[in-house]
């Protein structure tokens, strides 16, 4: 089937396309750094256009507080501070969501994911309860993503299910690498919550309410080019939200860009939906 979107553009720096954009709104997992090391070849690339042509904005799934993914970056990944002007996460605006449910009387929730991600609810009028007790689950990954998959929450979800508990899921990614495997995240435990008929409220990309925050801190960019790794939620979002994307093949999808040609990323685009203007392996200058 023949798409209506022209050709993706197979580009070897994003120094060919820059001049064009005047913003830029940048994945952070799989394109800035693989869970273990940052990727300085990206980070510079970043730093340049942000000297040379706008504001960049790093724009992540991340079920966590800004200044817990900044905190990330220099104690582990190695990110500089220097190569963006802000942050937007999802982890913000769930935390926007929990603070609101949280006004009128002390919110009951179950907390499913790992604890480093409490920063989310820190400070707000919660209580972190058992399944039997809650009044909504905050979904922020798994307990264990080293080990565990969404099967592993089969019982937990049919219980939810029964007492018709709505999930806020902080994180719409299904995976990500870290230091070169794939680990489950909130996404695709939210995702099995929905198949059984669960509902579901998520934050994040490829919802388009995330970029009122980022429209937000470009602060009038015209032009801005979305980059990411993830077609169902980079250039999904990107899509909806009207915002040129850039494709990072050697991401989350890595195993599946068998060849770096048109053709072939048209009929990985077409799969699922999305379209990109440019495409590259990776995130350089």
């Amino acid at each position: 089937m023949r798409s209506a979107f022209p050709m993706t553009k197979i580009i070897t720096g994003l120094r060919e396309i820059a001049a064009g954009h005047d913003a830029l709104v940048c994945d952070v997992w799989g394109v800035l750094h693989n869970g273990d090391k940052a990727f300085a070849p990206a980070c510079e690339a970043l730093k340049t256009f942000k000297n040379n042509h706008g504001p960049v904005i790093l724009l992540t799934n991340a079920p966590r507080p800004v200044k817990d993914v900044e905190e990330l970056f220099v104690e582990k990944y190695g990110v500089p501070l220097d190569c963006y002007d802000a942050i937007v996460t999802s982890g913000v605006a769930t935390r926007d969501d929990l603070a609101e449910r949280a006004k009128s009387h002390r919110l009951a929730m179950l907390h499913l994911g790992p604890e480093r991600d409490r920063g989310i609810f820190e400070g707000l009028n919660i209580e972190t309860v058992a399944v039997d007790k809650a009044e909504v689950v905050m979904c922020s990954g798994l307990y264990d993503d080293d080990t565990e998959t969404p099967d592993d929450y089969a019982e937990l979800l049919e219980t939810m299910k029964a007492r018709d508990l709505t999930m806020i899921c902080a994180n719409p990614d299904w995976q990500v690498q870290r230091g070169g495997r794939l680990i489950y995240c909130a996404g695709a435990v939210a995702n099995a919550y929905e198949k059984i008929g669960g509902e579901v409220i998520y934050y994040g990309k490829p919802k388009t309410a995330i970029y009122d925050y980022v429209r937000a801190a470009m602060k009038g960019a015209k032009s801005p080019l979305a980059i990411g790794d993830g077609l169902h939620t980079d250039i999904k979002g990107a899509n909806a939200a009207g915002i040129a994307a850039l494709f990072i093949a050697d991401g989350v999808h890595g195993e599946d860009v068998t060849e770096m040609t048109e053709r072939h990323l048209g009929e990985l685009f077409a799969k699922a939906g999305v379209h990109a203007t440019a495409a590259m392996r990776a995130l350089v200058w």
